[in-house]
C-alpha cells in the first residue's frame, strides 16, 4: 500500500509537533515552579513511540503483509479517532499538558473536556492508537508487541502520574 508509510509519517510528524509543544508547556510550567516526576521512565516511553513507528515501517515489508480493506479502513480510522481525543486533552489541558509528568504545585485538577469523563483520556488514544495504527497493514506482530510494552509502561506511567497529581487541587 503506497500511501501506508505517509500514514505512519504523518503520525511521526504530530509526534514532533507535541514534542514542540510540550517543550513550550515544559517551559511554562517550571516558570511556575512546575516539578518533574517520573523522569527515569520518559526514554523508555520515547524508545518505544519511535520503535513503534519503525516497526510499522518494517513489518508490512519484511513480513509481506497486505492491506486488508476490511482490517484497514477501520484501524485508520480508529487512529485518526485517536488522534482527535489525543489533540482534544492537548487543547483541553492548554499549557499544563506535556509529555513529561510536570506539576504546578497548587494547581487544579481539570475537569472539563475529556477529562469529564476520564482520568487519563490521553491513554485511551495511546493505546488505540497502538494497536490501530499497525494493524492498517496487518502489522499485527508490531500491534501485539508494543501493546504489551505500551501496557507495562502505562502501568508504571499511570501510577506515576497519579502520585504527581495528589499534589493538586480538584476542579
Amino acid at each position: 500500500m503506497p500511501w501506508y508509510p505517509l500514514v505512519v509519517l504523518a503520525v511521526a510528524a504530530e509526534r514532533v509537533a507535541e514534542l514542540l509543544v510540550a517543550r513550550r508547556n515544559a517551559a511554562w510550567t517550571r516558570a511556575r515552579a512546575g516539578v518533574e516526576h517520573g523522569r527515569g521512565h520518559y526514554p523508555v516511553m520515547v524508545a518505544l513511540h519511535t520503535s513503534l513507528l519503525a516497526c510499522c515501517l518494517l513489518e508490512p515489508v519484511l513480513a509481506a503483509r497486505p492491506f486488508l480493506p476490511a482490517l484497514g479502513w477501520p484501524m485508520l480510522g480508529l487512529a485518526v479517532s485517536a488522534q482527535a481525543l489525543r489533540w482534544w486533552c492537548i487543547t483541553t489541558l492548554g499549557p499544563y499538558w506535556n509529555t513529561r509528568v510536570i506539576v504546578v504545585p497548587g494547581a487544579r485538577l481539570v475537569g472539563t473536556g475529556p477529562y469529564r469523563f476520564l482520568r487519563h483520556p490521553n491513554y485511551v488514544a495511546v493505546v488505540v492508537e497502538i494497536a490501530a495504527l499497525p494493524l492498517v497493514h496487518c502489522a499485527w506482530l508490531t500491534a501485539t508487541v508494543f501493546t504489551v510494552a505500551n501496557a507495562m509502561l502505562l502501568a508504571v506511567r499511570v501510577r506515576c502520574e497519579n502520585t504527581a497529581l495528589t499534589r493538586a487541587e480538584p476542579a
